[in-house]
Protein backbone atom coordinates (compact mmCIF):
# COMPACT_ATOMS: atom_id res chain seq x y z
CA UNK A 1 0.00 0.00 0.00
CA UNK A 2 0.96 3.64 -0.35
CA UNK A 3 0.72 5.61 2.91
CA UNK A 4 -0.13 9.29 3.10
CA UNK A 5 2.95 9.86 5.22
CA UNK A 6 6.09 8.09 6.40
CA UNK A 7 7.64 9.31 9.67
CA UNK A 8 11.21 8.24 10.37
CA UNK A 9 12.46 8.54 13.95
CA UNK A 10 11.47 7.70 17.52
CA UNK A 11 12.13 10.79 19.65
CA UNK A 12 9.88 13.67 20.71
CA UNK A 13 9.73 15.16 17.19
CA UNK A 14 8.69 11.91 15.53
CA UNK A 15 6.19 11.02 18.26
CA UNK A 16 4.58 14.48 18.25
CA UNK A 17 4.11 14.21 14.50
CA UNK A 18 2.78 10.68 14.84
CA UNK A 19 0.13 11.67 17.37
CA UNK A 20 -1.02 14.58 15.22
CA UNK A 21 -1.00 12.46 12.05
CA UNK A 22 -3.22 9.86 13.70
CA UNK A 23 -5.67 12.41 15.02
CA UNK A 24 -5.90 13.97 11.56
CA UNK A 25 -6.60 10.51 10.08
CA UNK A 26 -3.56 10.48 7.83
CA UNK A 27 -2.66 6.90 6.98
CA UNK A 28 0.88 6.86 8.32
CA UNK A 29 3.77 4.44 8.70
CA UNK A 30 6.00 5.26 11.66
CA UNK A 31 9.41 3.58 11.41
CA UNK A 32 12.00 3.65 14.18
CA UNK A 33 14.80 1.55 15.60
CA UNK A 34 13.56 2.38 19.12
CA UNK A 35 12.25 5.24 21.26
CA UNK A 36 15.62 5.94 22.91
CA UNK A 37 16.28 9.58 22.06
CA UNK A 38 19.32 11.39 23.48
CA UNK A 39 17.26 12.36 26.53
CA UNK A 40 16.80 8.69 27.41
CA UNK A 41 20.13 8.78 29.27
CA UNK A 42 19.13 11.72 31.49
CA UNK A 43 18.50 11.02 35.16
CA UNK A 44 16.16 13.98 35.60
CA UNK A 45 14.45 16.02 32.87
CA UNK A 46 12.98 19.17 34.41
CA UNK A 47 12.09 21.26 31.36
CA UNK A 48 9.61 19.05 29.50
CA UNK A 49 6.66 21.40 29.73
CA UNK A 50 3.77 20.05 31.79
CA UNK A 51 5.96 17.54 33.64
CA UNK A 52 7.88 18.79 36.66
CA UNK A 53 10.45 16.01 36.72
CA UNK A 54 10.89 12.76 34.79
CA UNK A 55 13.74 10.33 34.15
CA UNK A 56 14.98 9.82 30.62
CA UNK A 57 13.76 6.23 30.52
CA UNK A 58 10.31 7.18 31.76
CA UNK A 59 10.28 9.99 29.20
CA UNK A 60 10.96 7.46 26.43
CA UNK A 61 8.25 5.12 27.75
CA UNK A 62 5.74 7.97 27.92
CA UNK A 63 6.46 8.99 24.34
CA UNK A 64 5.91 5.46 23.09
CA UNK A 65 2.79 5.04 25.25
CA UNK A 66 1.27 8.28 23.98
CA UNK A 67 1.91 7.30 20.38
CA UNK A 68 0.40 3.83 20.76
CA UNK A 69 -2.63 5.18 22.62
CA UNK A 70 -3.61 7.25 19.57
CA UNK A 71 -2.39 4.92 16.83
CA UNK A 72 -5.79 3.28 16.28
CA UNK A 73 -6.05 1.86 12.75
CA UNK A 74 -4.51 4.97 11.19
CA UNK A 75 -0.90 4.66 12.33
CA UNK A 76 1.26 1.60 11.65
CA UNK A 77 4.17 1.56 14.12
CA UNK A 78 7.23 -0.35 12.93
CA UNK A 79 9.99 -0.77 15.55
CA UNK A 80 13.39 -2.43 15.41
CA UNK A 81 14.12 -1.10 11.93
CA UNK A 82 16.60 1.54 10.83
CA UNK A 83 16.06 3.26 7.50
CA UNK A 84 19.13 3.07 5.24
CA UNK A 85 17.90 4.96 2.18
CA UNK A 86 15.02 6.88 0.64
CA UNK A 87 14.10 6.56 -3.04
CA UNK A 88 12.06 9.06 -5.06
CA UNK A 89 9.06 7.61 -6.88
CA UNK A 90 6.27 8.96 -9.08
CA UNK A 91 3.83 8.69 -6.17
CA UNK A 92 6.26 10.09 -3.59
CA UNK A 93 8.91 8.08 -1.75
CA UNK A 94 10.00 4.61 -0.76
CA UNK A 95 11.80 4.37 2.57
CA UNK A 96 14.07 1.35 2.74
CA UNK A 97 15.38 -0.57 5.76
CA UNK A 98 17.68 -3.61 5.66
CA UNK A 99 14.72 -5.98 5.44
CA UNK A 100 11.67 -3.97 4.33
CA UNK A 101 10.46 -0.98 2.37
CA UNK A 102 7.49 1.36 2.77
CA UNK A 103 5.81 3.61 0.19
CA UNK A 104 4.37 7.01 1.05
CA UNK A 105 3.23 10.20 -0.66
CA UNK A 106 5.10 12.41 1.81
CA UNK A 107 8.00 12.05 4.23
CA UNK A 108 8.93 13.53 7.60
CA UNK A 109 12.55 13.10 8.73
CA UNK A 110 12.80 13.20 12.53
CA UNK A 111 15.84 11.02 13.18
CA UNK A 112 17.58 13.26 15.72
CA UNK A 113 21.30 12.95 16.27
CA UNK A 114 23.84 10.55 17.74
CA UNK A 115 26.73 11.16 20.08
CA UNK A 116 30.15 12.25 18.82
CA UNK A 117 33.01 9.89 19.55
CA UNK A 118 36.18 11.00 21.29
CA UNK A 119 39.04 11.16 18.78
CA UNK A 120 42.31 10.98 20.72
CA UNK A 121 44.92 8.23 21.19
CA UNK A 122 43.50 5.45 23.36
CA UNK A 123 39.84 6.37 22.79
CA UNK A 124 39.09 3.46 20.46
CA UNK A 125 41.25 1.04 22.42
CA UNK A 126 39.46 1.63 25.71
CA UNK A 127 35.87 2.05 24.52
CA UNK A 128 33.74 -0.14 26.81
CA UNK A 129 36.89 -0.67 28.88
CA UNK A 130 36.51 2.50 30.91
CA UNK A 131 35.40 4.90 28.16
CA UNK A 132 31.62 5.17 27.92
CA UNK A 133 29.02 7.41 26.32
CA UNK A 134 26.17 6.74 28.73
CA UNK A 135 26.37 7.69 32.42
CA UNK A 136 22.96 6.28 33.28
CA UNK A 137 23.84 2.96 31.60
CA UNK A 138 27.35 2.43 32.91
CA UNK A 139 27.72 4.82 35.83
CA UNK A 140 26.89 2.29 38.58
CA UNK A 141 29.86 0.18 37.44
CA UNK A 142 32.16 2.92 38.74
CA UNK A 143 30.81 3.18 42.27
CA UNK A 144 33.50 4.36 44.72
CA UNK A 145 35.93 5.19 41.91
CA UNK A 146 37.42 8.36 40.43
CA UNK A 147 35.90 9.26 37.06
CA UNK A 148 36.13 12.04 34.48
CA UNK A 149 33.57 13.65 32.19
CA UNK A 150 34.59 15.33 28.93
CA UNK A 151 32.17 18.09 27.91
CA UNK A 152 30.90 21.33 29.46
CA UNK A 153 27.34 21.32 28.12
CA UNK A 154 24.08 20.28 29.78
CA UNK A 155 24.67 16.61 29.00
CA UNK A 156 28.06 16.74 30.71
CA UNK A 157 26.66 18.27 33.87
CA UNK A 158 23.65 15.94 33.85
CA UNK A 159 26.08 13.04 33.72
CA UNK A 160 27.95 14.58 36.65
CA UNK A 161 24.74 14.74 38.66
CA UNK A 162 24.26 11.00 38.15
CA UNK A 163 27.85 10.03 38.83
CA UNK A 164 28.21 12.08 42.01
CA UNK A 165 25.65 9.78 43.61
CA UNK A 166 28.10 6.88 43.69
CA UNK A 167 31.56 7.87 42.39
CA UNK A 168 34.43 8.75 44.72
CA UNK A 169 35.12 11.89 42.69
CA UNK A 170 33.97 13.40 39.40
CA UNK A 171 36.26 15.64 37.33
CA UNK A 172 34.64 17.51 34.45
CA UNK A 173 36.89 18.83 31.68
CA UNK A 174 35.61 21.53 29.32
CA UNK A 175 37.33 22.64 26.12
CA UNK A 176 35.96 26.15 26.61
CA UNK A 177 36.32 28.70 29.37
CA UNK A 178 32.63 29.49 28.91
CA UNK A 179 30.40 26.63 29.99
CA UNK A 180 27.40 25.86 27.76
CA UNK A 181 25.33 24.24 30.48
CA UNK A 182 22.47 26.05 32.23
CA UNK A 183 23.89 28.26 35.03
CA UNK A 184 21.45 26.80 37.57
CA UNK A 185 22.65 23.29 36.78
CA UNK A 186 26.31 24.34 36.95
CA UNK A 187 25.83 26.07 40.31
CA UNK A 188 24.24 23.00 41.83
CA UNK A 189 26.91 20.56 40.61
CA UNK A 190 29.94 22.75 41.38
CA UNK A 191 28.81 22.99 45.01
CA UNK A 192 29.35 19.27 45.54
CA UNK A 193 32.70 18.67 47.34
CA UNK A 194 33.34 15.56 45.22
CA UNK A 195 33.20 17.58 42.00
CA UNK A 196 36.23 19.10 40.24
CA UNK A 197 35.91 21.46 37.26
CA UNK A 198 38.80 22.03 34.83
CA UNK A 199 38.13 24.48 32.00
CA UNK A 200 39.89 25.56 28.81
CA UNK A 201 41.64 22.28 28.04
CA UNK A 202 42.40 19.93 25.17
CA UNK A 203 42.23 16.19 25.78
CA UNK A 204 45.41 14.55 24.52
CA UNK A 205 45.29 10.85 25.41
CA UNK A 206 43.53 8.10 27.33
CA UNK A 207 45.95 5.70 29.00
CA UNK A 208 45.61 2.33 30.61
CA UNK A 209 46.47 -1.37 30.51
CA UNK A 210 43.45 -3.64 30.16
CA UNK A 211 41.21 -0.78 31.33
CA UNK A 212 41.45 3.00 31.58
CA UNK A 213 43.83 4.22 34.28
CA UNK A 214 44.38 7.90 33.45
CA UNK A 215 43.62 10.83 31.18
CA UNK A 216 46.13 13.31 29.73
CA UNK A 217 45.05 16.90 29.06
CA UNK A 218 46.69 20.19 28.15
CA UNK A 219 45.72 23.63 29.42
CA UNK A 220 45.21 25.91 26.43
CA UNK A 221 46.53 29.07 28.09
CA UNK A 222 49.61 27.65 29.83
CA UNK A 223 50.48 24.55 27.80
CA UNK A 224 52.11 21.46 29.24
CA UNK A 225 50.56 18.08 29.87
CA UNK A 226 48.67 17.11 33.00
CA UNK A 227 47.55 13.66 34.05
CA UNK A 228 44.60 12.71 36.21
CA UNK A 229 44.11 9.17 37.40
CA UNK A 230 40.63 7.86 36.74
CA UNK A 231 39.09 4.48 35.99
CA UNK A 232 36.17 5.83 33.98
CA UNK A 233 35.85 8.46 31.25
CA UNK A 234 32.34 9.60 30.27
CA UNK A 235 32.24 11.40 26.91
CA UNK A 236 29.68 14.18 26.40
CA UNK A 237 31.03 16.24 23.48
CA UNK A 238 27.96 16.78 21.37
CA UNK A 239 26.21 14.95 18.62
CA UNK A 240 26.08 14.28 14.89
CA UNK A 241 22.75 14.49 12.99
CA UNK A 242 21.46 11.09 11.86
CA UNK A 243 20.98 12.19 8.25
CA UNK A 244 23.38 10.03 6.25
CA UNK A 245 20.52 8.20 4.55
CA UNK A 246 19.11 11.42 3.01
CA UNK A 247 22.33 13.30 2.21
CA UNK A 248 21.71 12.88 -1.53
CA UNK A 249 17.98 13.57 -1.28
CA UNK A 250 17.71 16.98 0.39
CA UNK A 251 20.02 19.93 1.08
CA UNK A 252 22.36 19.33 4.03
CA UNK A 253 24.51 21.99 5.71
CA UNK A 254 28.20 21.72 6.65
CA UNK A 255 27.28 20.08 9.96
CA UNK A 256 25.16 17.39 8.36
CA UNK A 257 21.87 18.97 9.35
CA UNK A 258 18.84 18.97 7.05
CA UNK A 259 18.14 22.52 5.94
CA UNK A 260 14.51 23.55 6.47
CA UNK A 261 12.19 26.51 6.08
CA UNK A 262 11.57 27.52 9.72
CA UNK A 263 7.97 28.54 8.93
CA UNK A 264 6.91 25.17 7.57
CA UNK A 265 9.81 22.73 8.19
CA UNK A 266 9.87 22.00 4.46
CA UNK A 267 13.16 20.79 3.02
CA UNK A 268 14.62 21.59 -0.39
CA UNK A 269 12.70 18.69 -1.94
CA UNK A 270 8.91 19.02 -2.30
CA UNK A 271 7.11 16.36 -0.31
CA UNK A 272 9.81 16.08 2.36
CA UNK A 273 9.76 17.79 5.76
CA UNK A 274 12.16 17.52 8.69
CA UNK A 275 12.00 18.39 12.40
CA UNK A 276 14.05 18.10 15.56
CA UNK A 277 17.76 17.68 16.16
CA UNK A 278 18.45 16.45 12.63
CA UNK A 279 17.65 19.92 11.22
CA UNK A 280 19.48 23.23 11.07
CA UNK A 281 17.05 24.84 13.52
CA UNK A 282 18.63 27.41 15.80
CA UNK A 283 18.01 25.53 19.06
CA UNK A 284 17.80 21.80 19.73
CA UNK A 285 15.63 20.88 22.69
CA UNK A 286 12.81 18.41 23.29
CA UNK A 287 10.06 21.03 23.42
CA UNK A 288 11.31 22.75 20.27
CA UNK A 289 11.63 19.42 18.44
CA UNK A 290 8.03 18.52 19.28
CA UNK A 291 6.78 21.97 18.28
CA UNK A 292 8.63 21.95 14.98
CA UNK A 293 7.23 18.49 14.22
CA UNK A 294 3.67 19.66 14.88
CA UNK A 295 4.33 22.62 12.60
CA UNK A 296 5.54 20.24 9.91
CA UNK A 297 2.55 17.95 10.35
CA UNK A 298 0.11 20.82 10.00
CA UNK A 299 1.79 21.81 6.74
CA UNK A 300 1.83 18.20 5.52
CA UNK A 301 -1.89 17.89 6.25
CA UNK A 302 -2.66 21.04 4.24
CA UNK A 303 -0.49 19.81 1.37
CA UNK A 304 -2.12 16.36 1.26
CA UNK A 305 -5.68 17.64 1.54
CA UNK A 306 -5.03 20.18 -1.20
CA UNK A 307 -3.79 17.49 -3.59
Amino acid sequence: MIYDLAIIGGGPAAVAAGVYASRKKLKTVFVTKDFQSQSAVSSDIQNWIGTISITGQDFAKNLEGHLRAYASDTLDIITGEEIVSVERKDFGFTVVSKNNSYDANTLLIATGSKRKKLNVPGADLFENKGITYCASCDGPLFGGQDVAIIGGGNSGFESAAQLLAYAKSVTLLSRSELLKADPETVEKIVADPKFILIKNVNIREIKGDKFVSSLIYEKKNTGGSHEIFVSGVFVEIGSVPATEFVKDLVDIDDWGQVMVDPKTQRTSLPGVWAAGDCTDGLYHQNNIAAGDAVKALEDIYVKLRAS
